[in-house]
């Protein structure tokens, strides 16, 4: 009687900027029976580029990196190979981060508390074709989808009252008047549903409409 075929493991690519965290993740997932990590990359960079040595059946991939955030990776591999299948695994649980990664084609977002039960039942079924949302992730995404849309102006003027601008500094910055940043500001308190310019900064920072890598690179 000849034995049955072995299946072949889940091969996973780790992509985790921070060494300790990426490290800690290979170790687990390589003692687990049916998945090998068969790659890891610590800049958005260099895991395209392991994506394409290693081609793996799924990729765990955190958001905010180096040289290119997990949304460009996610976006980049998928006109490639748009069957990739992408696991983000991410500290930040803001409703855009959210829905920005699931709309780049991730099929599961986890936040780095999950137990490694979670994750690896996560990976198994990603592999099968599914998707997986936890309920908290999925009313957050909900809520999201419940708001109305920022406009790209909006969006420019949310990120000068960030970075702490007056309006004046404001009109300036984008070569507009104040009284159209006034109208702007307006517009983006009542979508966000706050009543100040404070209110607003600590939005758009919780719901990662405005991210503190964006603040750090100079304007062109």
């Amino acid at each position: 009687m000849s034995e049955p075929l072995k299946q072949e493991p889940i091969r996973v690519l780790v992509v985790e900027d921070h060494h300790v965290v990426r490290q800690g993740l290979v170790a687990l997932l390589n003692v687990v029976d049916g998945l090998e990590v068969v790659g890891e990359a610590a800049d958005g960079v260099e895991a395209i580029a392991q994506f394409r040595k290693h081609q793996p059946s799924i990729t765990l991939i955190d958001l905010r990196m180096p040289r290119l955030s997990g949304v460009e990776v996610i976006e980049r591999i998928r006109m490639e190979t748009p069957g990739a299948r992408f696991i983000v695994l991410t500290t930040y649980d803001g409703d855009e981060d959210i829905f920005r990664a699931l709309q780049a084609g991730a099929r599961a977002y986890l936040l780095k508390g999950m137990t490694s039960e979670e994750l690896i039942t996560t990976i198994r079924a990603v592999h099968a074709g599914k998707q997986h949302i936890p309920p908290a992730i999925a009313q957050r995404l909900a809520e999201r989808m419940g708001t109305e849309e920022l406009t790209p102006r909006e969006f420019d003027v949310l990120e000068q009252i960030v970075r702490g601008k007056s309006n004046k500094e404001i009109a300036t910055e984008l070569a507009i008047s104040e009284a159209t940043v006034k109208t702007h500001i307006n517009s983006l308190l009542g979508k966000l549903g706050v009543t100040d310019r404070t209110q607003a900064a600590t939005a758009a920072i919780q719901r990662g409409l405005v991210t503190l890598e964006s603040l750090r690179k100079p304007k062109s």
